[in-house]
């Protein structure tokens, strides 16, 4: 069967075509809780630790969420907030702190940080045990090298957060011509990564914003999954009819009514006609990310009680 043919599942009768993030989300953190509590019967408490750096209302907004996150599953939060002005090496010392810290099973480093600091160093210095956002090169580099076995490492979130919300909804992607707009490193290089593992086993092309043929490229796609961080770089009429739709960019713009600075995604507002299945921003993606992060951190503490 060629993929011009394939037929995509669509939303049951009577229900829209919206993949409901948050609903979906609840729905993984009340399984999460039900874990944390069986961990915590056999003596293994599960911490999530993070590291904010700079007063960045986003960033702050982000890492709240994360710790409201914790305390509805019940896992413990370890908190370090820092001034912008930290040095390389102050920075790096507190990542030393968490390595070796018992409490923390898994912690993140809140991005972008402040243009003085390495971050690419930043990220290496996290211990690839404990990197629960599943960015550290080591991590990474198990992804791009174990196309068909099992993976013991944690799994980027927002990738994973994709396919689960997907698998959730009973849409596999099996055969399916996916599109990845968008070349960052927390979305669009690793999703390719784990879409072509044989599990999941789609055909995945990568393009961004310095493609030259973006609306070729979206008519011919099955699902469309935009991370450029470009208000409206996908429109509805350049999308496949009854194709997936979701939308991971970010963007912060000041509307020119009420001079207010409200974030924006990647997707027209046509697209919702077009699509079978739409992933919203927000409401889509970013909550089920945000889970998938706590699922790394309980993931962690099982497999350390195995190795116990």
């Amino acid at each position: 069967m060629t993929n011009s043919v394939m037929q995509i599942p669509g939303p049951p009768e009577n229900v829209d075509n919206i993949l409901d993030g948050k609903a979906t989300a609840d729905a993984v953190k009340t399984e999460l809780a039900d874990r944390v509590t069986a961990l915590k019967r056999r003596g293994k408490t599960v911490g999530l630790g993070t590291v904010l750096v700079g007063d960045d209302p986003a960033s702050h907004s982000y890492v709240a969420g994360k710790h409201r996150d914790c305390a509805e599953v019940g896992i413990e939060s370890i908190r370090r907030d820092l001034p912008s002005t930290i040095s390389q090496q102050e920075l790096e010392s507190v990542l030393e702190e968490l390595n070796g810290d018992t409490r923390t099973t898994g912690y993140i480093v809140q991005l972008p940080l402040p243009p003085h600091i390495d971050q690419n160093a930043v990220l290496e210095k996290i211990s690839p045990q404990k990197d629960a956002d599943g960015l550290h090169p080591i991590n990474l580099g198990r992804l791009a090298l174990n196309v068909s076995g099992d993976l013991s490492s944690p799994l980027p979130c927002t990738p994973n957060a994709i396919v689960e919300l997907l698998t959730r909804h009973g849409i596999t992607l099996n055969g399916l011509e996916v599109l990845v707009v968008g070349r960052g490193v927390t979305v669009g290089r690793p999703l390719g990564l784990l879409l072509t593992r044989r599990t999941i086993n789609a055909t995945v092309t990568l393009a961004h914003t310095g493609s030259v043929d973006l609306p070729k490229l979206l008519k011919r796609a099955d699902v469309v999954v935009a991370a450029a961080g470009v208000p409206g770089i996908v429109q509805g009429k350049h999308l496949k009819p009854g194709s997936i739709v979701l939308d991971v960019g970010v963007s912060r713009i000041t509307e020119a009514s009420t001079g207010k600075a409200v974030l924006q995604g990647d997707v027209a507002a046509d697209a919702m006609h077009v699509a079978a299945w739409i992933s919203p921003n927000p409401g889509g993606v970013g909550p089920m990310t945000r889970a998938m992060l706590l699922a790394n951190v309980v993931e962690t503490a099982e497999r350390d009680l195995l190795l116990a």
